[in-house]
């Protein structure tokens, strides 16, 4: 008897195997013929800052080339708050259907992890690379009329005056506030930290007077610089950027350890099937190649980067290992 039900249970599992191999081949079948059959429906492109910020024009100008590649819409659609932790981590935490994707930077992707001692999405296994978009240079800038002529002006100022300095960023744990960070500790000046949602409101606090200065990308600062209303310092990279020839760089201020840029990407729920992920990083990089938007991203000082998930993840990966020692030397963590 104890054969026969052995026999038995013996036939039942050989007969399960058999079916969930069938199960698996046919559910196999189906998600190569959706995968196929992507896009059927509208994209969804979370910027995790305001409306007017950087993120959210790169990710207008790319996504209204990809709409017409990829024959959907590609919605922009902009969660602002936490520093950039909020939008970041509800893409984090969706669906990998390949109809939802990020375009976030620095901050949320990497800085954060560092800074927050509780975030509530891990960047590094909760979503997966897609494509290094663009950079852009962080611009320092103070008002036409501050009397302050260059960097050097600048820290001399906060050094006479402590205490009575505050600066502006496009939120906190990003570029625009690890960058002053950096400065603050490198010149042994104090300011304090004002944080905003987006690049456009960073600059206005300046224009207001309620913040004296601001690194921020230059896509917010040099229209005002142009209109006469700011004076740009100096810029983040390391060399003069082509796009604005006229600003010095850190180094030439006389800061040579002070370099960085304000990069985004685009990335996907980690779950996102792979052909789509590949489908997605070959129809961006084919729109960053287009003339017309090189030409868009110029103008609002953007360079077009590209290359392929792998050359993202392993770019993060390097940010992570030069900044995590610049954030704990600044001091700047949050609990």
């Amino acid at each position: 008897m104890k054969k026969t039900l052995l026999s038995g249970w013996s036939a039942l599992a050989k007969a399960g195997m058999a079916l969930a191999v069938v199960a698996a081949a046919s559910a196999g079948a189906h998600a190569q013929q959706a995968e196929a059959a992507w896009p059927a429906r509208p994209i969804k492109v979370v910027v995790p800052y305001a409306a007017g910020s950087s993120p959210d024009v790169f990710a207008r100008i790319v996504g209204d080339r990809l709409q017409q590649r990829l024959g959907q819409p590609v919605v922009v659609e902009n969660r602002a708050g936490a520093g950039g932790n909020l939008g970041t981590g509800m893409v984090a935490k969706a669906a990998g259907d390949g109809y939802t994707f990020l375009v976030s930077t620095n901050g949320p992707l990497v800085y954060n992890t560092v800074m927050y001692k509780s975030l509530p999405y891990d960047p590094f296994t909760e979503l997966r690379p897609v494509v290094l978009g663009g950079g852009q240079a962080n611009v320092c800038a103070v008002r036409a009329d501050s009397g302050i002529h260059s960097l050097k002006d600048l820290v001399a100022a906060m050094k006479a005056n402590p205490g009575k300095f505050n600066f502006s960023s496009t939120g906190v744990g990003s570029l625009s506030q690890l960058g002053i960070e950096l400065l603050k500790a490198k010149t042994g000046t104090y300011a304090v930290h004002i944080p905003y949602p987006s690049s456009p409101q960073a600059i206005l606090s300046i224009l207001q007077g309620d913040v004296q200065f601001a690194c921020v990308p230059a896509v917010a600062v040099m229209p005002q610089v142009k209109a006469g209303k700011l004076r740009a310092l100096a810029v983040s990279t390391g060399k003069r950027s082509a796009l604005m020839p006229d600003v010095p760089t850190m180094k030439e201020a006389g800061l040579p350890e002070i370099e960085n840029v304000a990069w985004m990407a685009f990335m996907a729920p980690a779950s996102t099937p792979t052909p789509i992920v590949e489908r997605m990083n070959r129809e961006i990089n084919a729109v960053l190649a287009l003339p017309e938007v090189r030409e868009k991203l110029h103008a609002q000082y953007m360079e077009p980067i590209g290359g392929s998930p792998e050359d993202l993840k392993q770019f993060m990966q390097r940010e992570l290992a030069v900044m995590t020692p610049i954030i704990k030397r600044s001091g700047a963590t949050i609990d």
